[in-house]
């Protein structure tokens, strides 16, 4: 397959510049990838020339190694994707390979990190998140142990199991309270680790929720109501904010107690203070707190309905881009410990259901783009087990209309989800994963959630959230496979049918100078590349005149995004490269203007656009413009010249096909 040819020229190059860990960037112009190294000594410069497909090598202020135009492009894509970076961006210190969906997914979302302003409350959120990330797996493990308790009881009240099941019941039972009953102390010292404080004293602190010590008919009184303050009141909530605080004072007392003394008298004060702050002051007011958030919801729900659902399920994953979604976590907890389970969980989890939908539809709209469907194939199996990120920031995002199509599918699960009144007895997991982890035997009601975002996604896409530049025609690294051309009279042309056409044999191609100026011999030219003709035999002028024009009849096969080479193939088989100017690949394009495009067929002599000498000379840059053929297996004879003054469309010479 060609794919293999261009990613084995890519692994060759790596295996003979100590591999991607000594690369700092790499990008490439027409005709050579240009590599920053980072220890020349592990470079091995003779065998780096001997890889098959590399054309020659040079060492400047980049390593820059030909392979031809048309190959260029191909074999840097399959460089950095191996690596996971994009062409410019810096590779990482030590090397691992990701996939193109997962290095598109990590570009996105760094990008859309880098545009949210850093303000105090994001910062607290991504605090909240380092808390709570820690305890997934836990959460996870408790609550399919929780879910399957909950099945064995149902059935043995039902009769369909006895009571020899009592045991296992409840040893499953003491097995998830083993997190959930002592659940204030893991995030006490987790959020104590996140804030610097002492981890035993944080989780001492998150103990005093639980009010040990105090048995009835002792109290310890609620001061702002006078009613016997209740254990367990304020949850995880009260924990982060006392933690928090926690932090604070013990490092105060670290800095004014001296050292002798520190190690007795900073977890004395500071728990003693703490106790004292967190019993008579935390404990009510975030109880009140907690107690109002998960009473407010599940009004919300309850009155709402599948409208609520509906808002909650649409607007889910926007508030995950701006980093609002970790709030919920505490949240999450506080529902489980008054209700047993989180109404919030399922809804909120078809907004990746409903991202799912959507990269369906664009994989049936945008088959012919074999990167989107690619990494469609790669994304969709973790993302229908609950994992969205990679369709969220490798697809949909990116695109733009399919983000919110998919959020208004998630809306439409969500309607479901609210109108059944479905709950999660645990936190962790979404999408299909979620299934075991549903209160009260409800998992049918939440299949159907699933299945009515999948249904809203795919169609709010297919007919309303497909960009038309997803569907046009892109083999794997990204490139156009079919471009039309620029007159309405001419019929589109296929540039692979173009490229693969053999010459014709026996043929005489007259080529004509591109540019006015002074002909000279291509071994004049002050480029190695081109001046050795690694990448073939022709001819250079030294522009007096800004036109540019075709140096034969023939199809525009490619130019260059930064418009200094074009590529063209002559109706003879010839393949003609074009390079305006020396090093000019880092000007970005800013001299050059272009007036037709790739797959317009042109005529020698016709004009196709103008290059800015003015411009070239204040960059400090050579203008020469050479002209190359670059399939010099498929030539039998280039005709000679002699250096003189040459007008643009004048004829240089021959070239004879085998």
């Amino acid at each position: 397959m060609a794919e293999d040819k261009y990613l084995a020229i890519s692994k060759g190059i790596y295996d003979h510049i100590g591999g991607p860990d000594n690369v700092e960037k790499l990008i490439h112009c027409m005709t050579r990838v240009r590599i920053t190294i980072r220890d020349y000594s592990k470079v091995d410069m003779e065998g780096l020339k001997q890889v098959p497909g590399v054309l020659g090598v040079v060492k400047e202020d980049t390593l820059q190694v030909i392979v031809g135009p048309g190959v260029v492009d191909k074999v840097s894509k399959a460089m950095v994707d191996q690596v996971g970076v994009e062409l410019g961006e810096p590779f990482p210190t030590t090397f691992d390979g990701k996939s193109a969906v997962e290095a598109k997914a990590a570009q996105v979302h760094a990008e859309q990190k880098a545009k949210l302003k850093q303000t105090w409350w994001r910062a607290a959120l991504k605090h909240i998140s380092a808390v709570f990330i820690p305890l997934i797996p836990a959460f996870v493990g408790a609550g399919l142990i929780s879910g399957i308790a909950g099945i064995l009881s149902n059935m043995q009240v039902a009769g369909t199991i006895g009571a020899s099941w009592t045991t296992a019941i409840t040893v499953l039972k003491v097995i998830n309270g083993g997190l959930f009953t002592y659940l204030n102390i893991y995030v006490g010292i987790n959020t104590a680790k996140e804030f610097g404080a002492t981890p035993g004293l944080g989780g001492i602190v998150a103990g005093l929720i639980y009010l040990p010590g105090v048995v009835p008919p002792v109290t310890l009184p609620n001061i702002f109501t006078g009613k016997p303050l209740v254990a367990g009141s304020g949850g995880v909530l009260g924990v982060l904010f006392a933690v928090w605080i926690l932090s604070y004072v013990e490092k105060w007392f670290h800095k004014v107690i001296p050292d002798a003394i520190d190690i007795i008298f900073t977890p004395f004060l500071s728990l003693l203070i703490m106790g004292c702050f967190t019993i008579f002051l935390i404990m009510p007011a975030a109880g009140w707190l907690s107690g109002s958030l998960v009473g407010g919801i599940n009004w919300v729900l309850k009155i709402g309905g599948a409208f609520a659902g509906f808002i909650l399920g649409t607007v889910f994953l926007p508030m995950v881009m701006l980093g609002l979604h970790q709030i919920l976590t505490p949240i999450h907890l506080e529902m489980i410990k008054t209700m047993g389970y989180t109404p919030l969980l399922p809804i909120l989890a078809m907004a990746g259901a409903g991202q799912v939908g959507s990269a369906i539809a664009l994989w049936v709209r945008c088959r012919k783009n074999q990167q989107l469907t690619g990494m469609i194939k790669g994304a969709l199996p973790v993302g229908i087990l609950g994992v969205g990120e990679p369709l969220i920031y490798g697809v949909s995002l990116p695109l733009g209309r399919p983000f919110i199509t998919a959020c208004f599918g998630g809306g439409i699960g969500g309607a479901v989800i609210g109108a059944f009144h479905v709950g999660a007895t645990s936190i962790g997991p979404s999408g299909v994963a979620l299934i075991p982890l549903i209160a009260n035997g409800k998992w049918l009601s939440y299949v159907f959630g699933l299945l009515a975002a999948y249904a809203g996604g795919f169609v709010l896409t297919y007919f309303f959230g497909t960009p038309k530049t997803a569907m046009v025609a892109k083999d794997v690294n990204g490139n156009l496979l079919d471009m039309p051309t620029d007159s309405s009279s001419e019929q589109t042309q296929s540039l692979n049918d173009v490229m693969n056409a053999a010459p014709v044999s026996k043929a005489v191609t007259p080529l004509v100078a591109p540019v006015s100026g002074k002909l000279i011999q291509l071994e004049e030219v002050k480029d190695d590349v081109f001046s050795q003709k690694m990448l073939g035999d022709g001819f250079a002028v030294e522009p007096t005149m800004e036109t540019i024009v075709a140096p034969a009849s023939g199809t525009i096969i490619t130019i260059t995004d930064t418009k200094h080479a074009f590529t063209l193939k002559t109706d003879t088989g010839l393949e003609i490269l074009v390079h305006l100017g020396i090093d000019t690949v880092e000007l970005g394009g800013k001299p050059f203007s272009f007036d037709v495009q790739a797959g317009k067929h042109v005529e020698a002599g016709q004009q196709l656009g103008i290059m800015d000498l003015k411009q070239i000379s204040e960059a400090s840059k050579e203008a020469t413009v050479i002209t190359a053929v670059t399939n010099m297996d498929a030539i039998e004879k280039v005709s000679e010249f002699n250096d003189h003054e040459i007008s643009e469309g004048d004829k240089v010479l021959d070239v004879t096909n085998r």
